[in-house]
């Protein structure tokens, strides 16, 4: 029996997929603008470590708000948002990717708990599991069991980030990420977090090569309609070209084709000539004889005459 325990075990221990395999199988896809949320952070955050977690969260803030490993969290309207700045913009991360110890934070810490929280004990994380299916909790199976005696080490807050409130606040990517590469080098543990901050980074190179082939390709359509206005003129001396030679040839072929025509009519006439030429010789011949006959006449009368009248 001990034997097909085993068996079973190993048999089934690849089915089981750890945290960082289920996290780094799919793209996550990091969007370069993000969302706005319904809430504004205005200042920079007072946040408070929870105890025995390697999360933080701010008790002042009217929402389910956190920062673990390097990056916010936010869940809202039941979707998990993330941004490695704390007011935003923030990207959509779908429940595969959310890391363990964000899902494993107790109820009482959501400043906004949904309805169905109600249910649930406050020192106990949400039931993650019923509300995302049984797929999902097959596939996290030990998302809500470790070892509470070896808790990671909580990531450095990134206070820098107090010094920019207000206008001076920056909304796009590309300076949050100029200004967090100098300013903020912790390397996080998590593997999403650590594809989500990559993604983030190659979004500013990978946004900008876009416009710029948008711009190439705006610059490209212009340079084919300018050809295609200058080639107007051109093209149309061409068609008139192209009409005038077609009616000048289709002129000759006309001329080509009318002396066969006279040719054959030619030969006609000469086939009724020489038709007609037999007739003639005889209406000739008939005409030659009677002439002659009436001179021979002529002739016997005058003859006649001269003999007195006698014959």
């Amino acid at each position: 029996m001990r034997y097909v325990l085993l068996a079973m075990a190993i048999l089934l221990a690849p089915a089981i997929p750890t945290q960082a395999q289920a996290q780094t199988q799919l793209s996550i896809g990091i969007s370069d603008r993000g969302v706005s949320l319904g809430f504004v952070m205005s200042t920079y955050p007072a946040l408070v470590r929870i105890p025995g977690y390697p999360v933080y969260y701010d008790p002042r803030v009217d929402a389910n708000y956190f920062f673990y490993d390097g990056l916010y969290w936010v869940y809202q309207d039941d979707n998990w948002y993330s941004s490695s700045w704390y007011n935003g913009p923030w990207d959509m991360i779908p429940p595969a990717y959310v890391p363990w110890f964000i899902l494993r934070v107790p109820v009482r810490y959501y400043r906004r708990p949904p309805a169905y929280f109600r249910y649930w004990r406050a020192d106990a994380a949400p039931r993650w599991g019923e509300r995302w299916g049984r797929d999902w909790e097959r596939q996290h199976s030990g998302w809500d069991r470790w070892d509470r005696r070896s808790v990671p080490v909580a990531a450095p807050l990134p206070s820098y980030q107090r010094n920019y409130t207000g206008n001076r606040y920056p909304r796009q990517r590309e300076q949050q990420r100029a200004i967090q590469s100098r300013s903020y080098h912790y390397q996080p543990r998590e593997a999403v977090s650590r594809q989500i901050l990559e993604q983030r980074r190659q979004g500013a190179p990978a946004r900008e090569q876009e416009q710029q082939q948008q711009r190439n390709a705006m610059q490209q359509q212009n340079l084919q309609q300018q050809r295609q206005r200058s080639a107007r003129p051109q093209q149309n001396l061409q068609l008139q070209q192209q009409r005038t030679v077609r009616s000048q040839q289709n002129l000759q072929q006309q001329r080509n084709a009318r002396p066969p025509q006279n040719v054959q009519q030619q030969r006609q006439q000469r086939i009724q000539q020489q038709r007609a030429q037999p007739a003639q010789r005889a209406r000739g011949a008939e005409r030659k004889g009677e002439q002659g006959q009436a001179d021979k006449g002529k002739k016997q009368r005058g003859n006649n005459q001269d003999n007195g009248g006698h014959p």
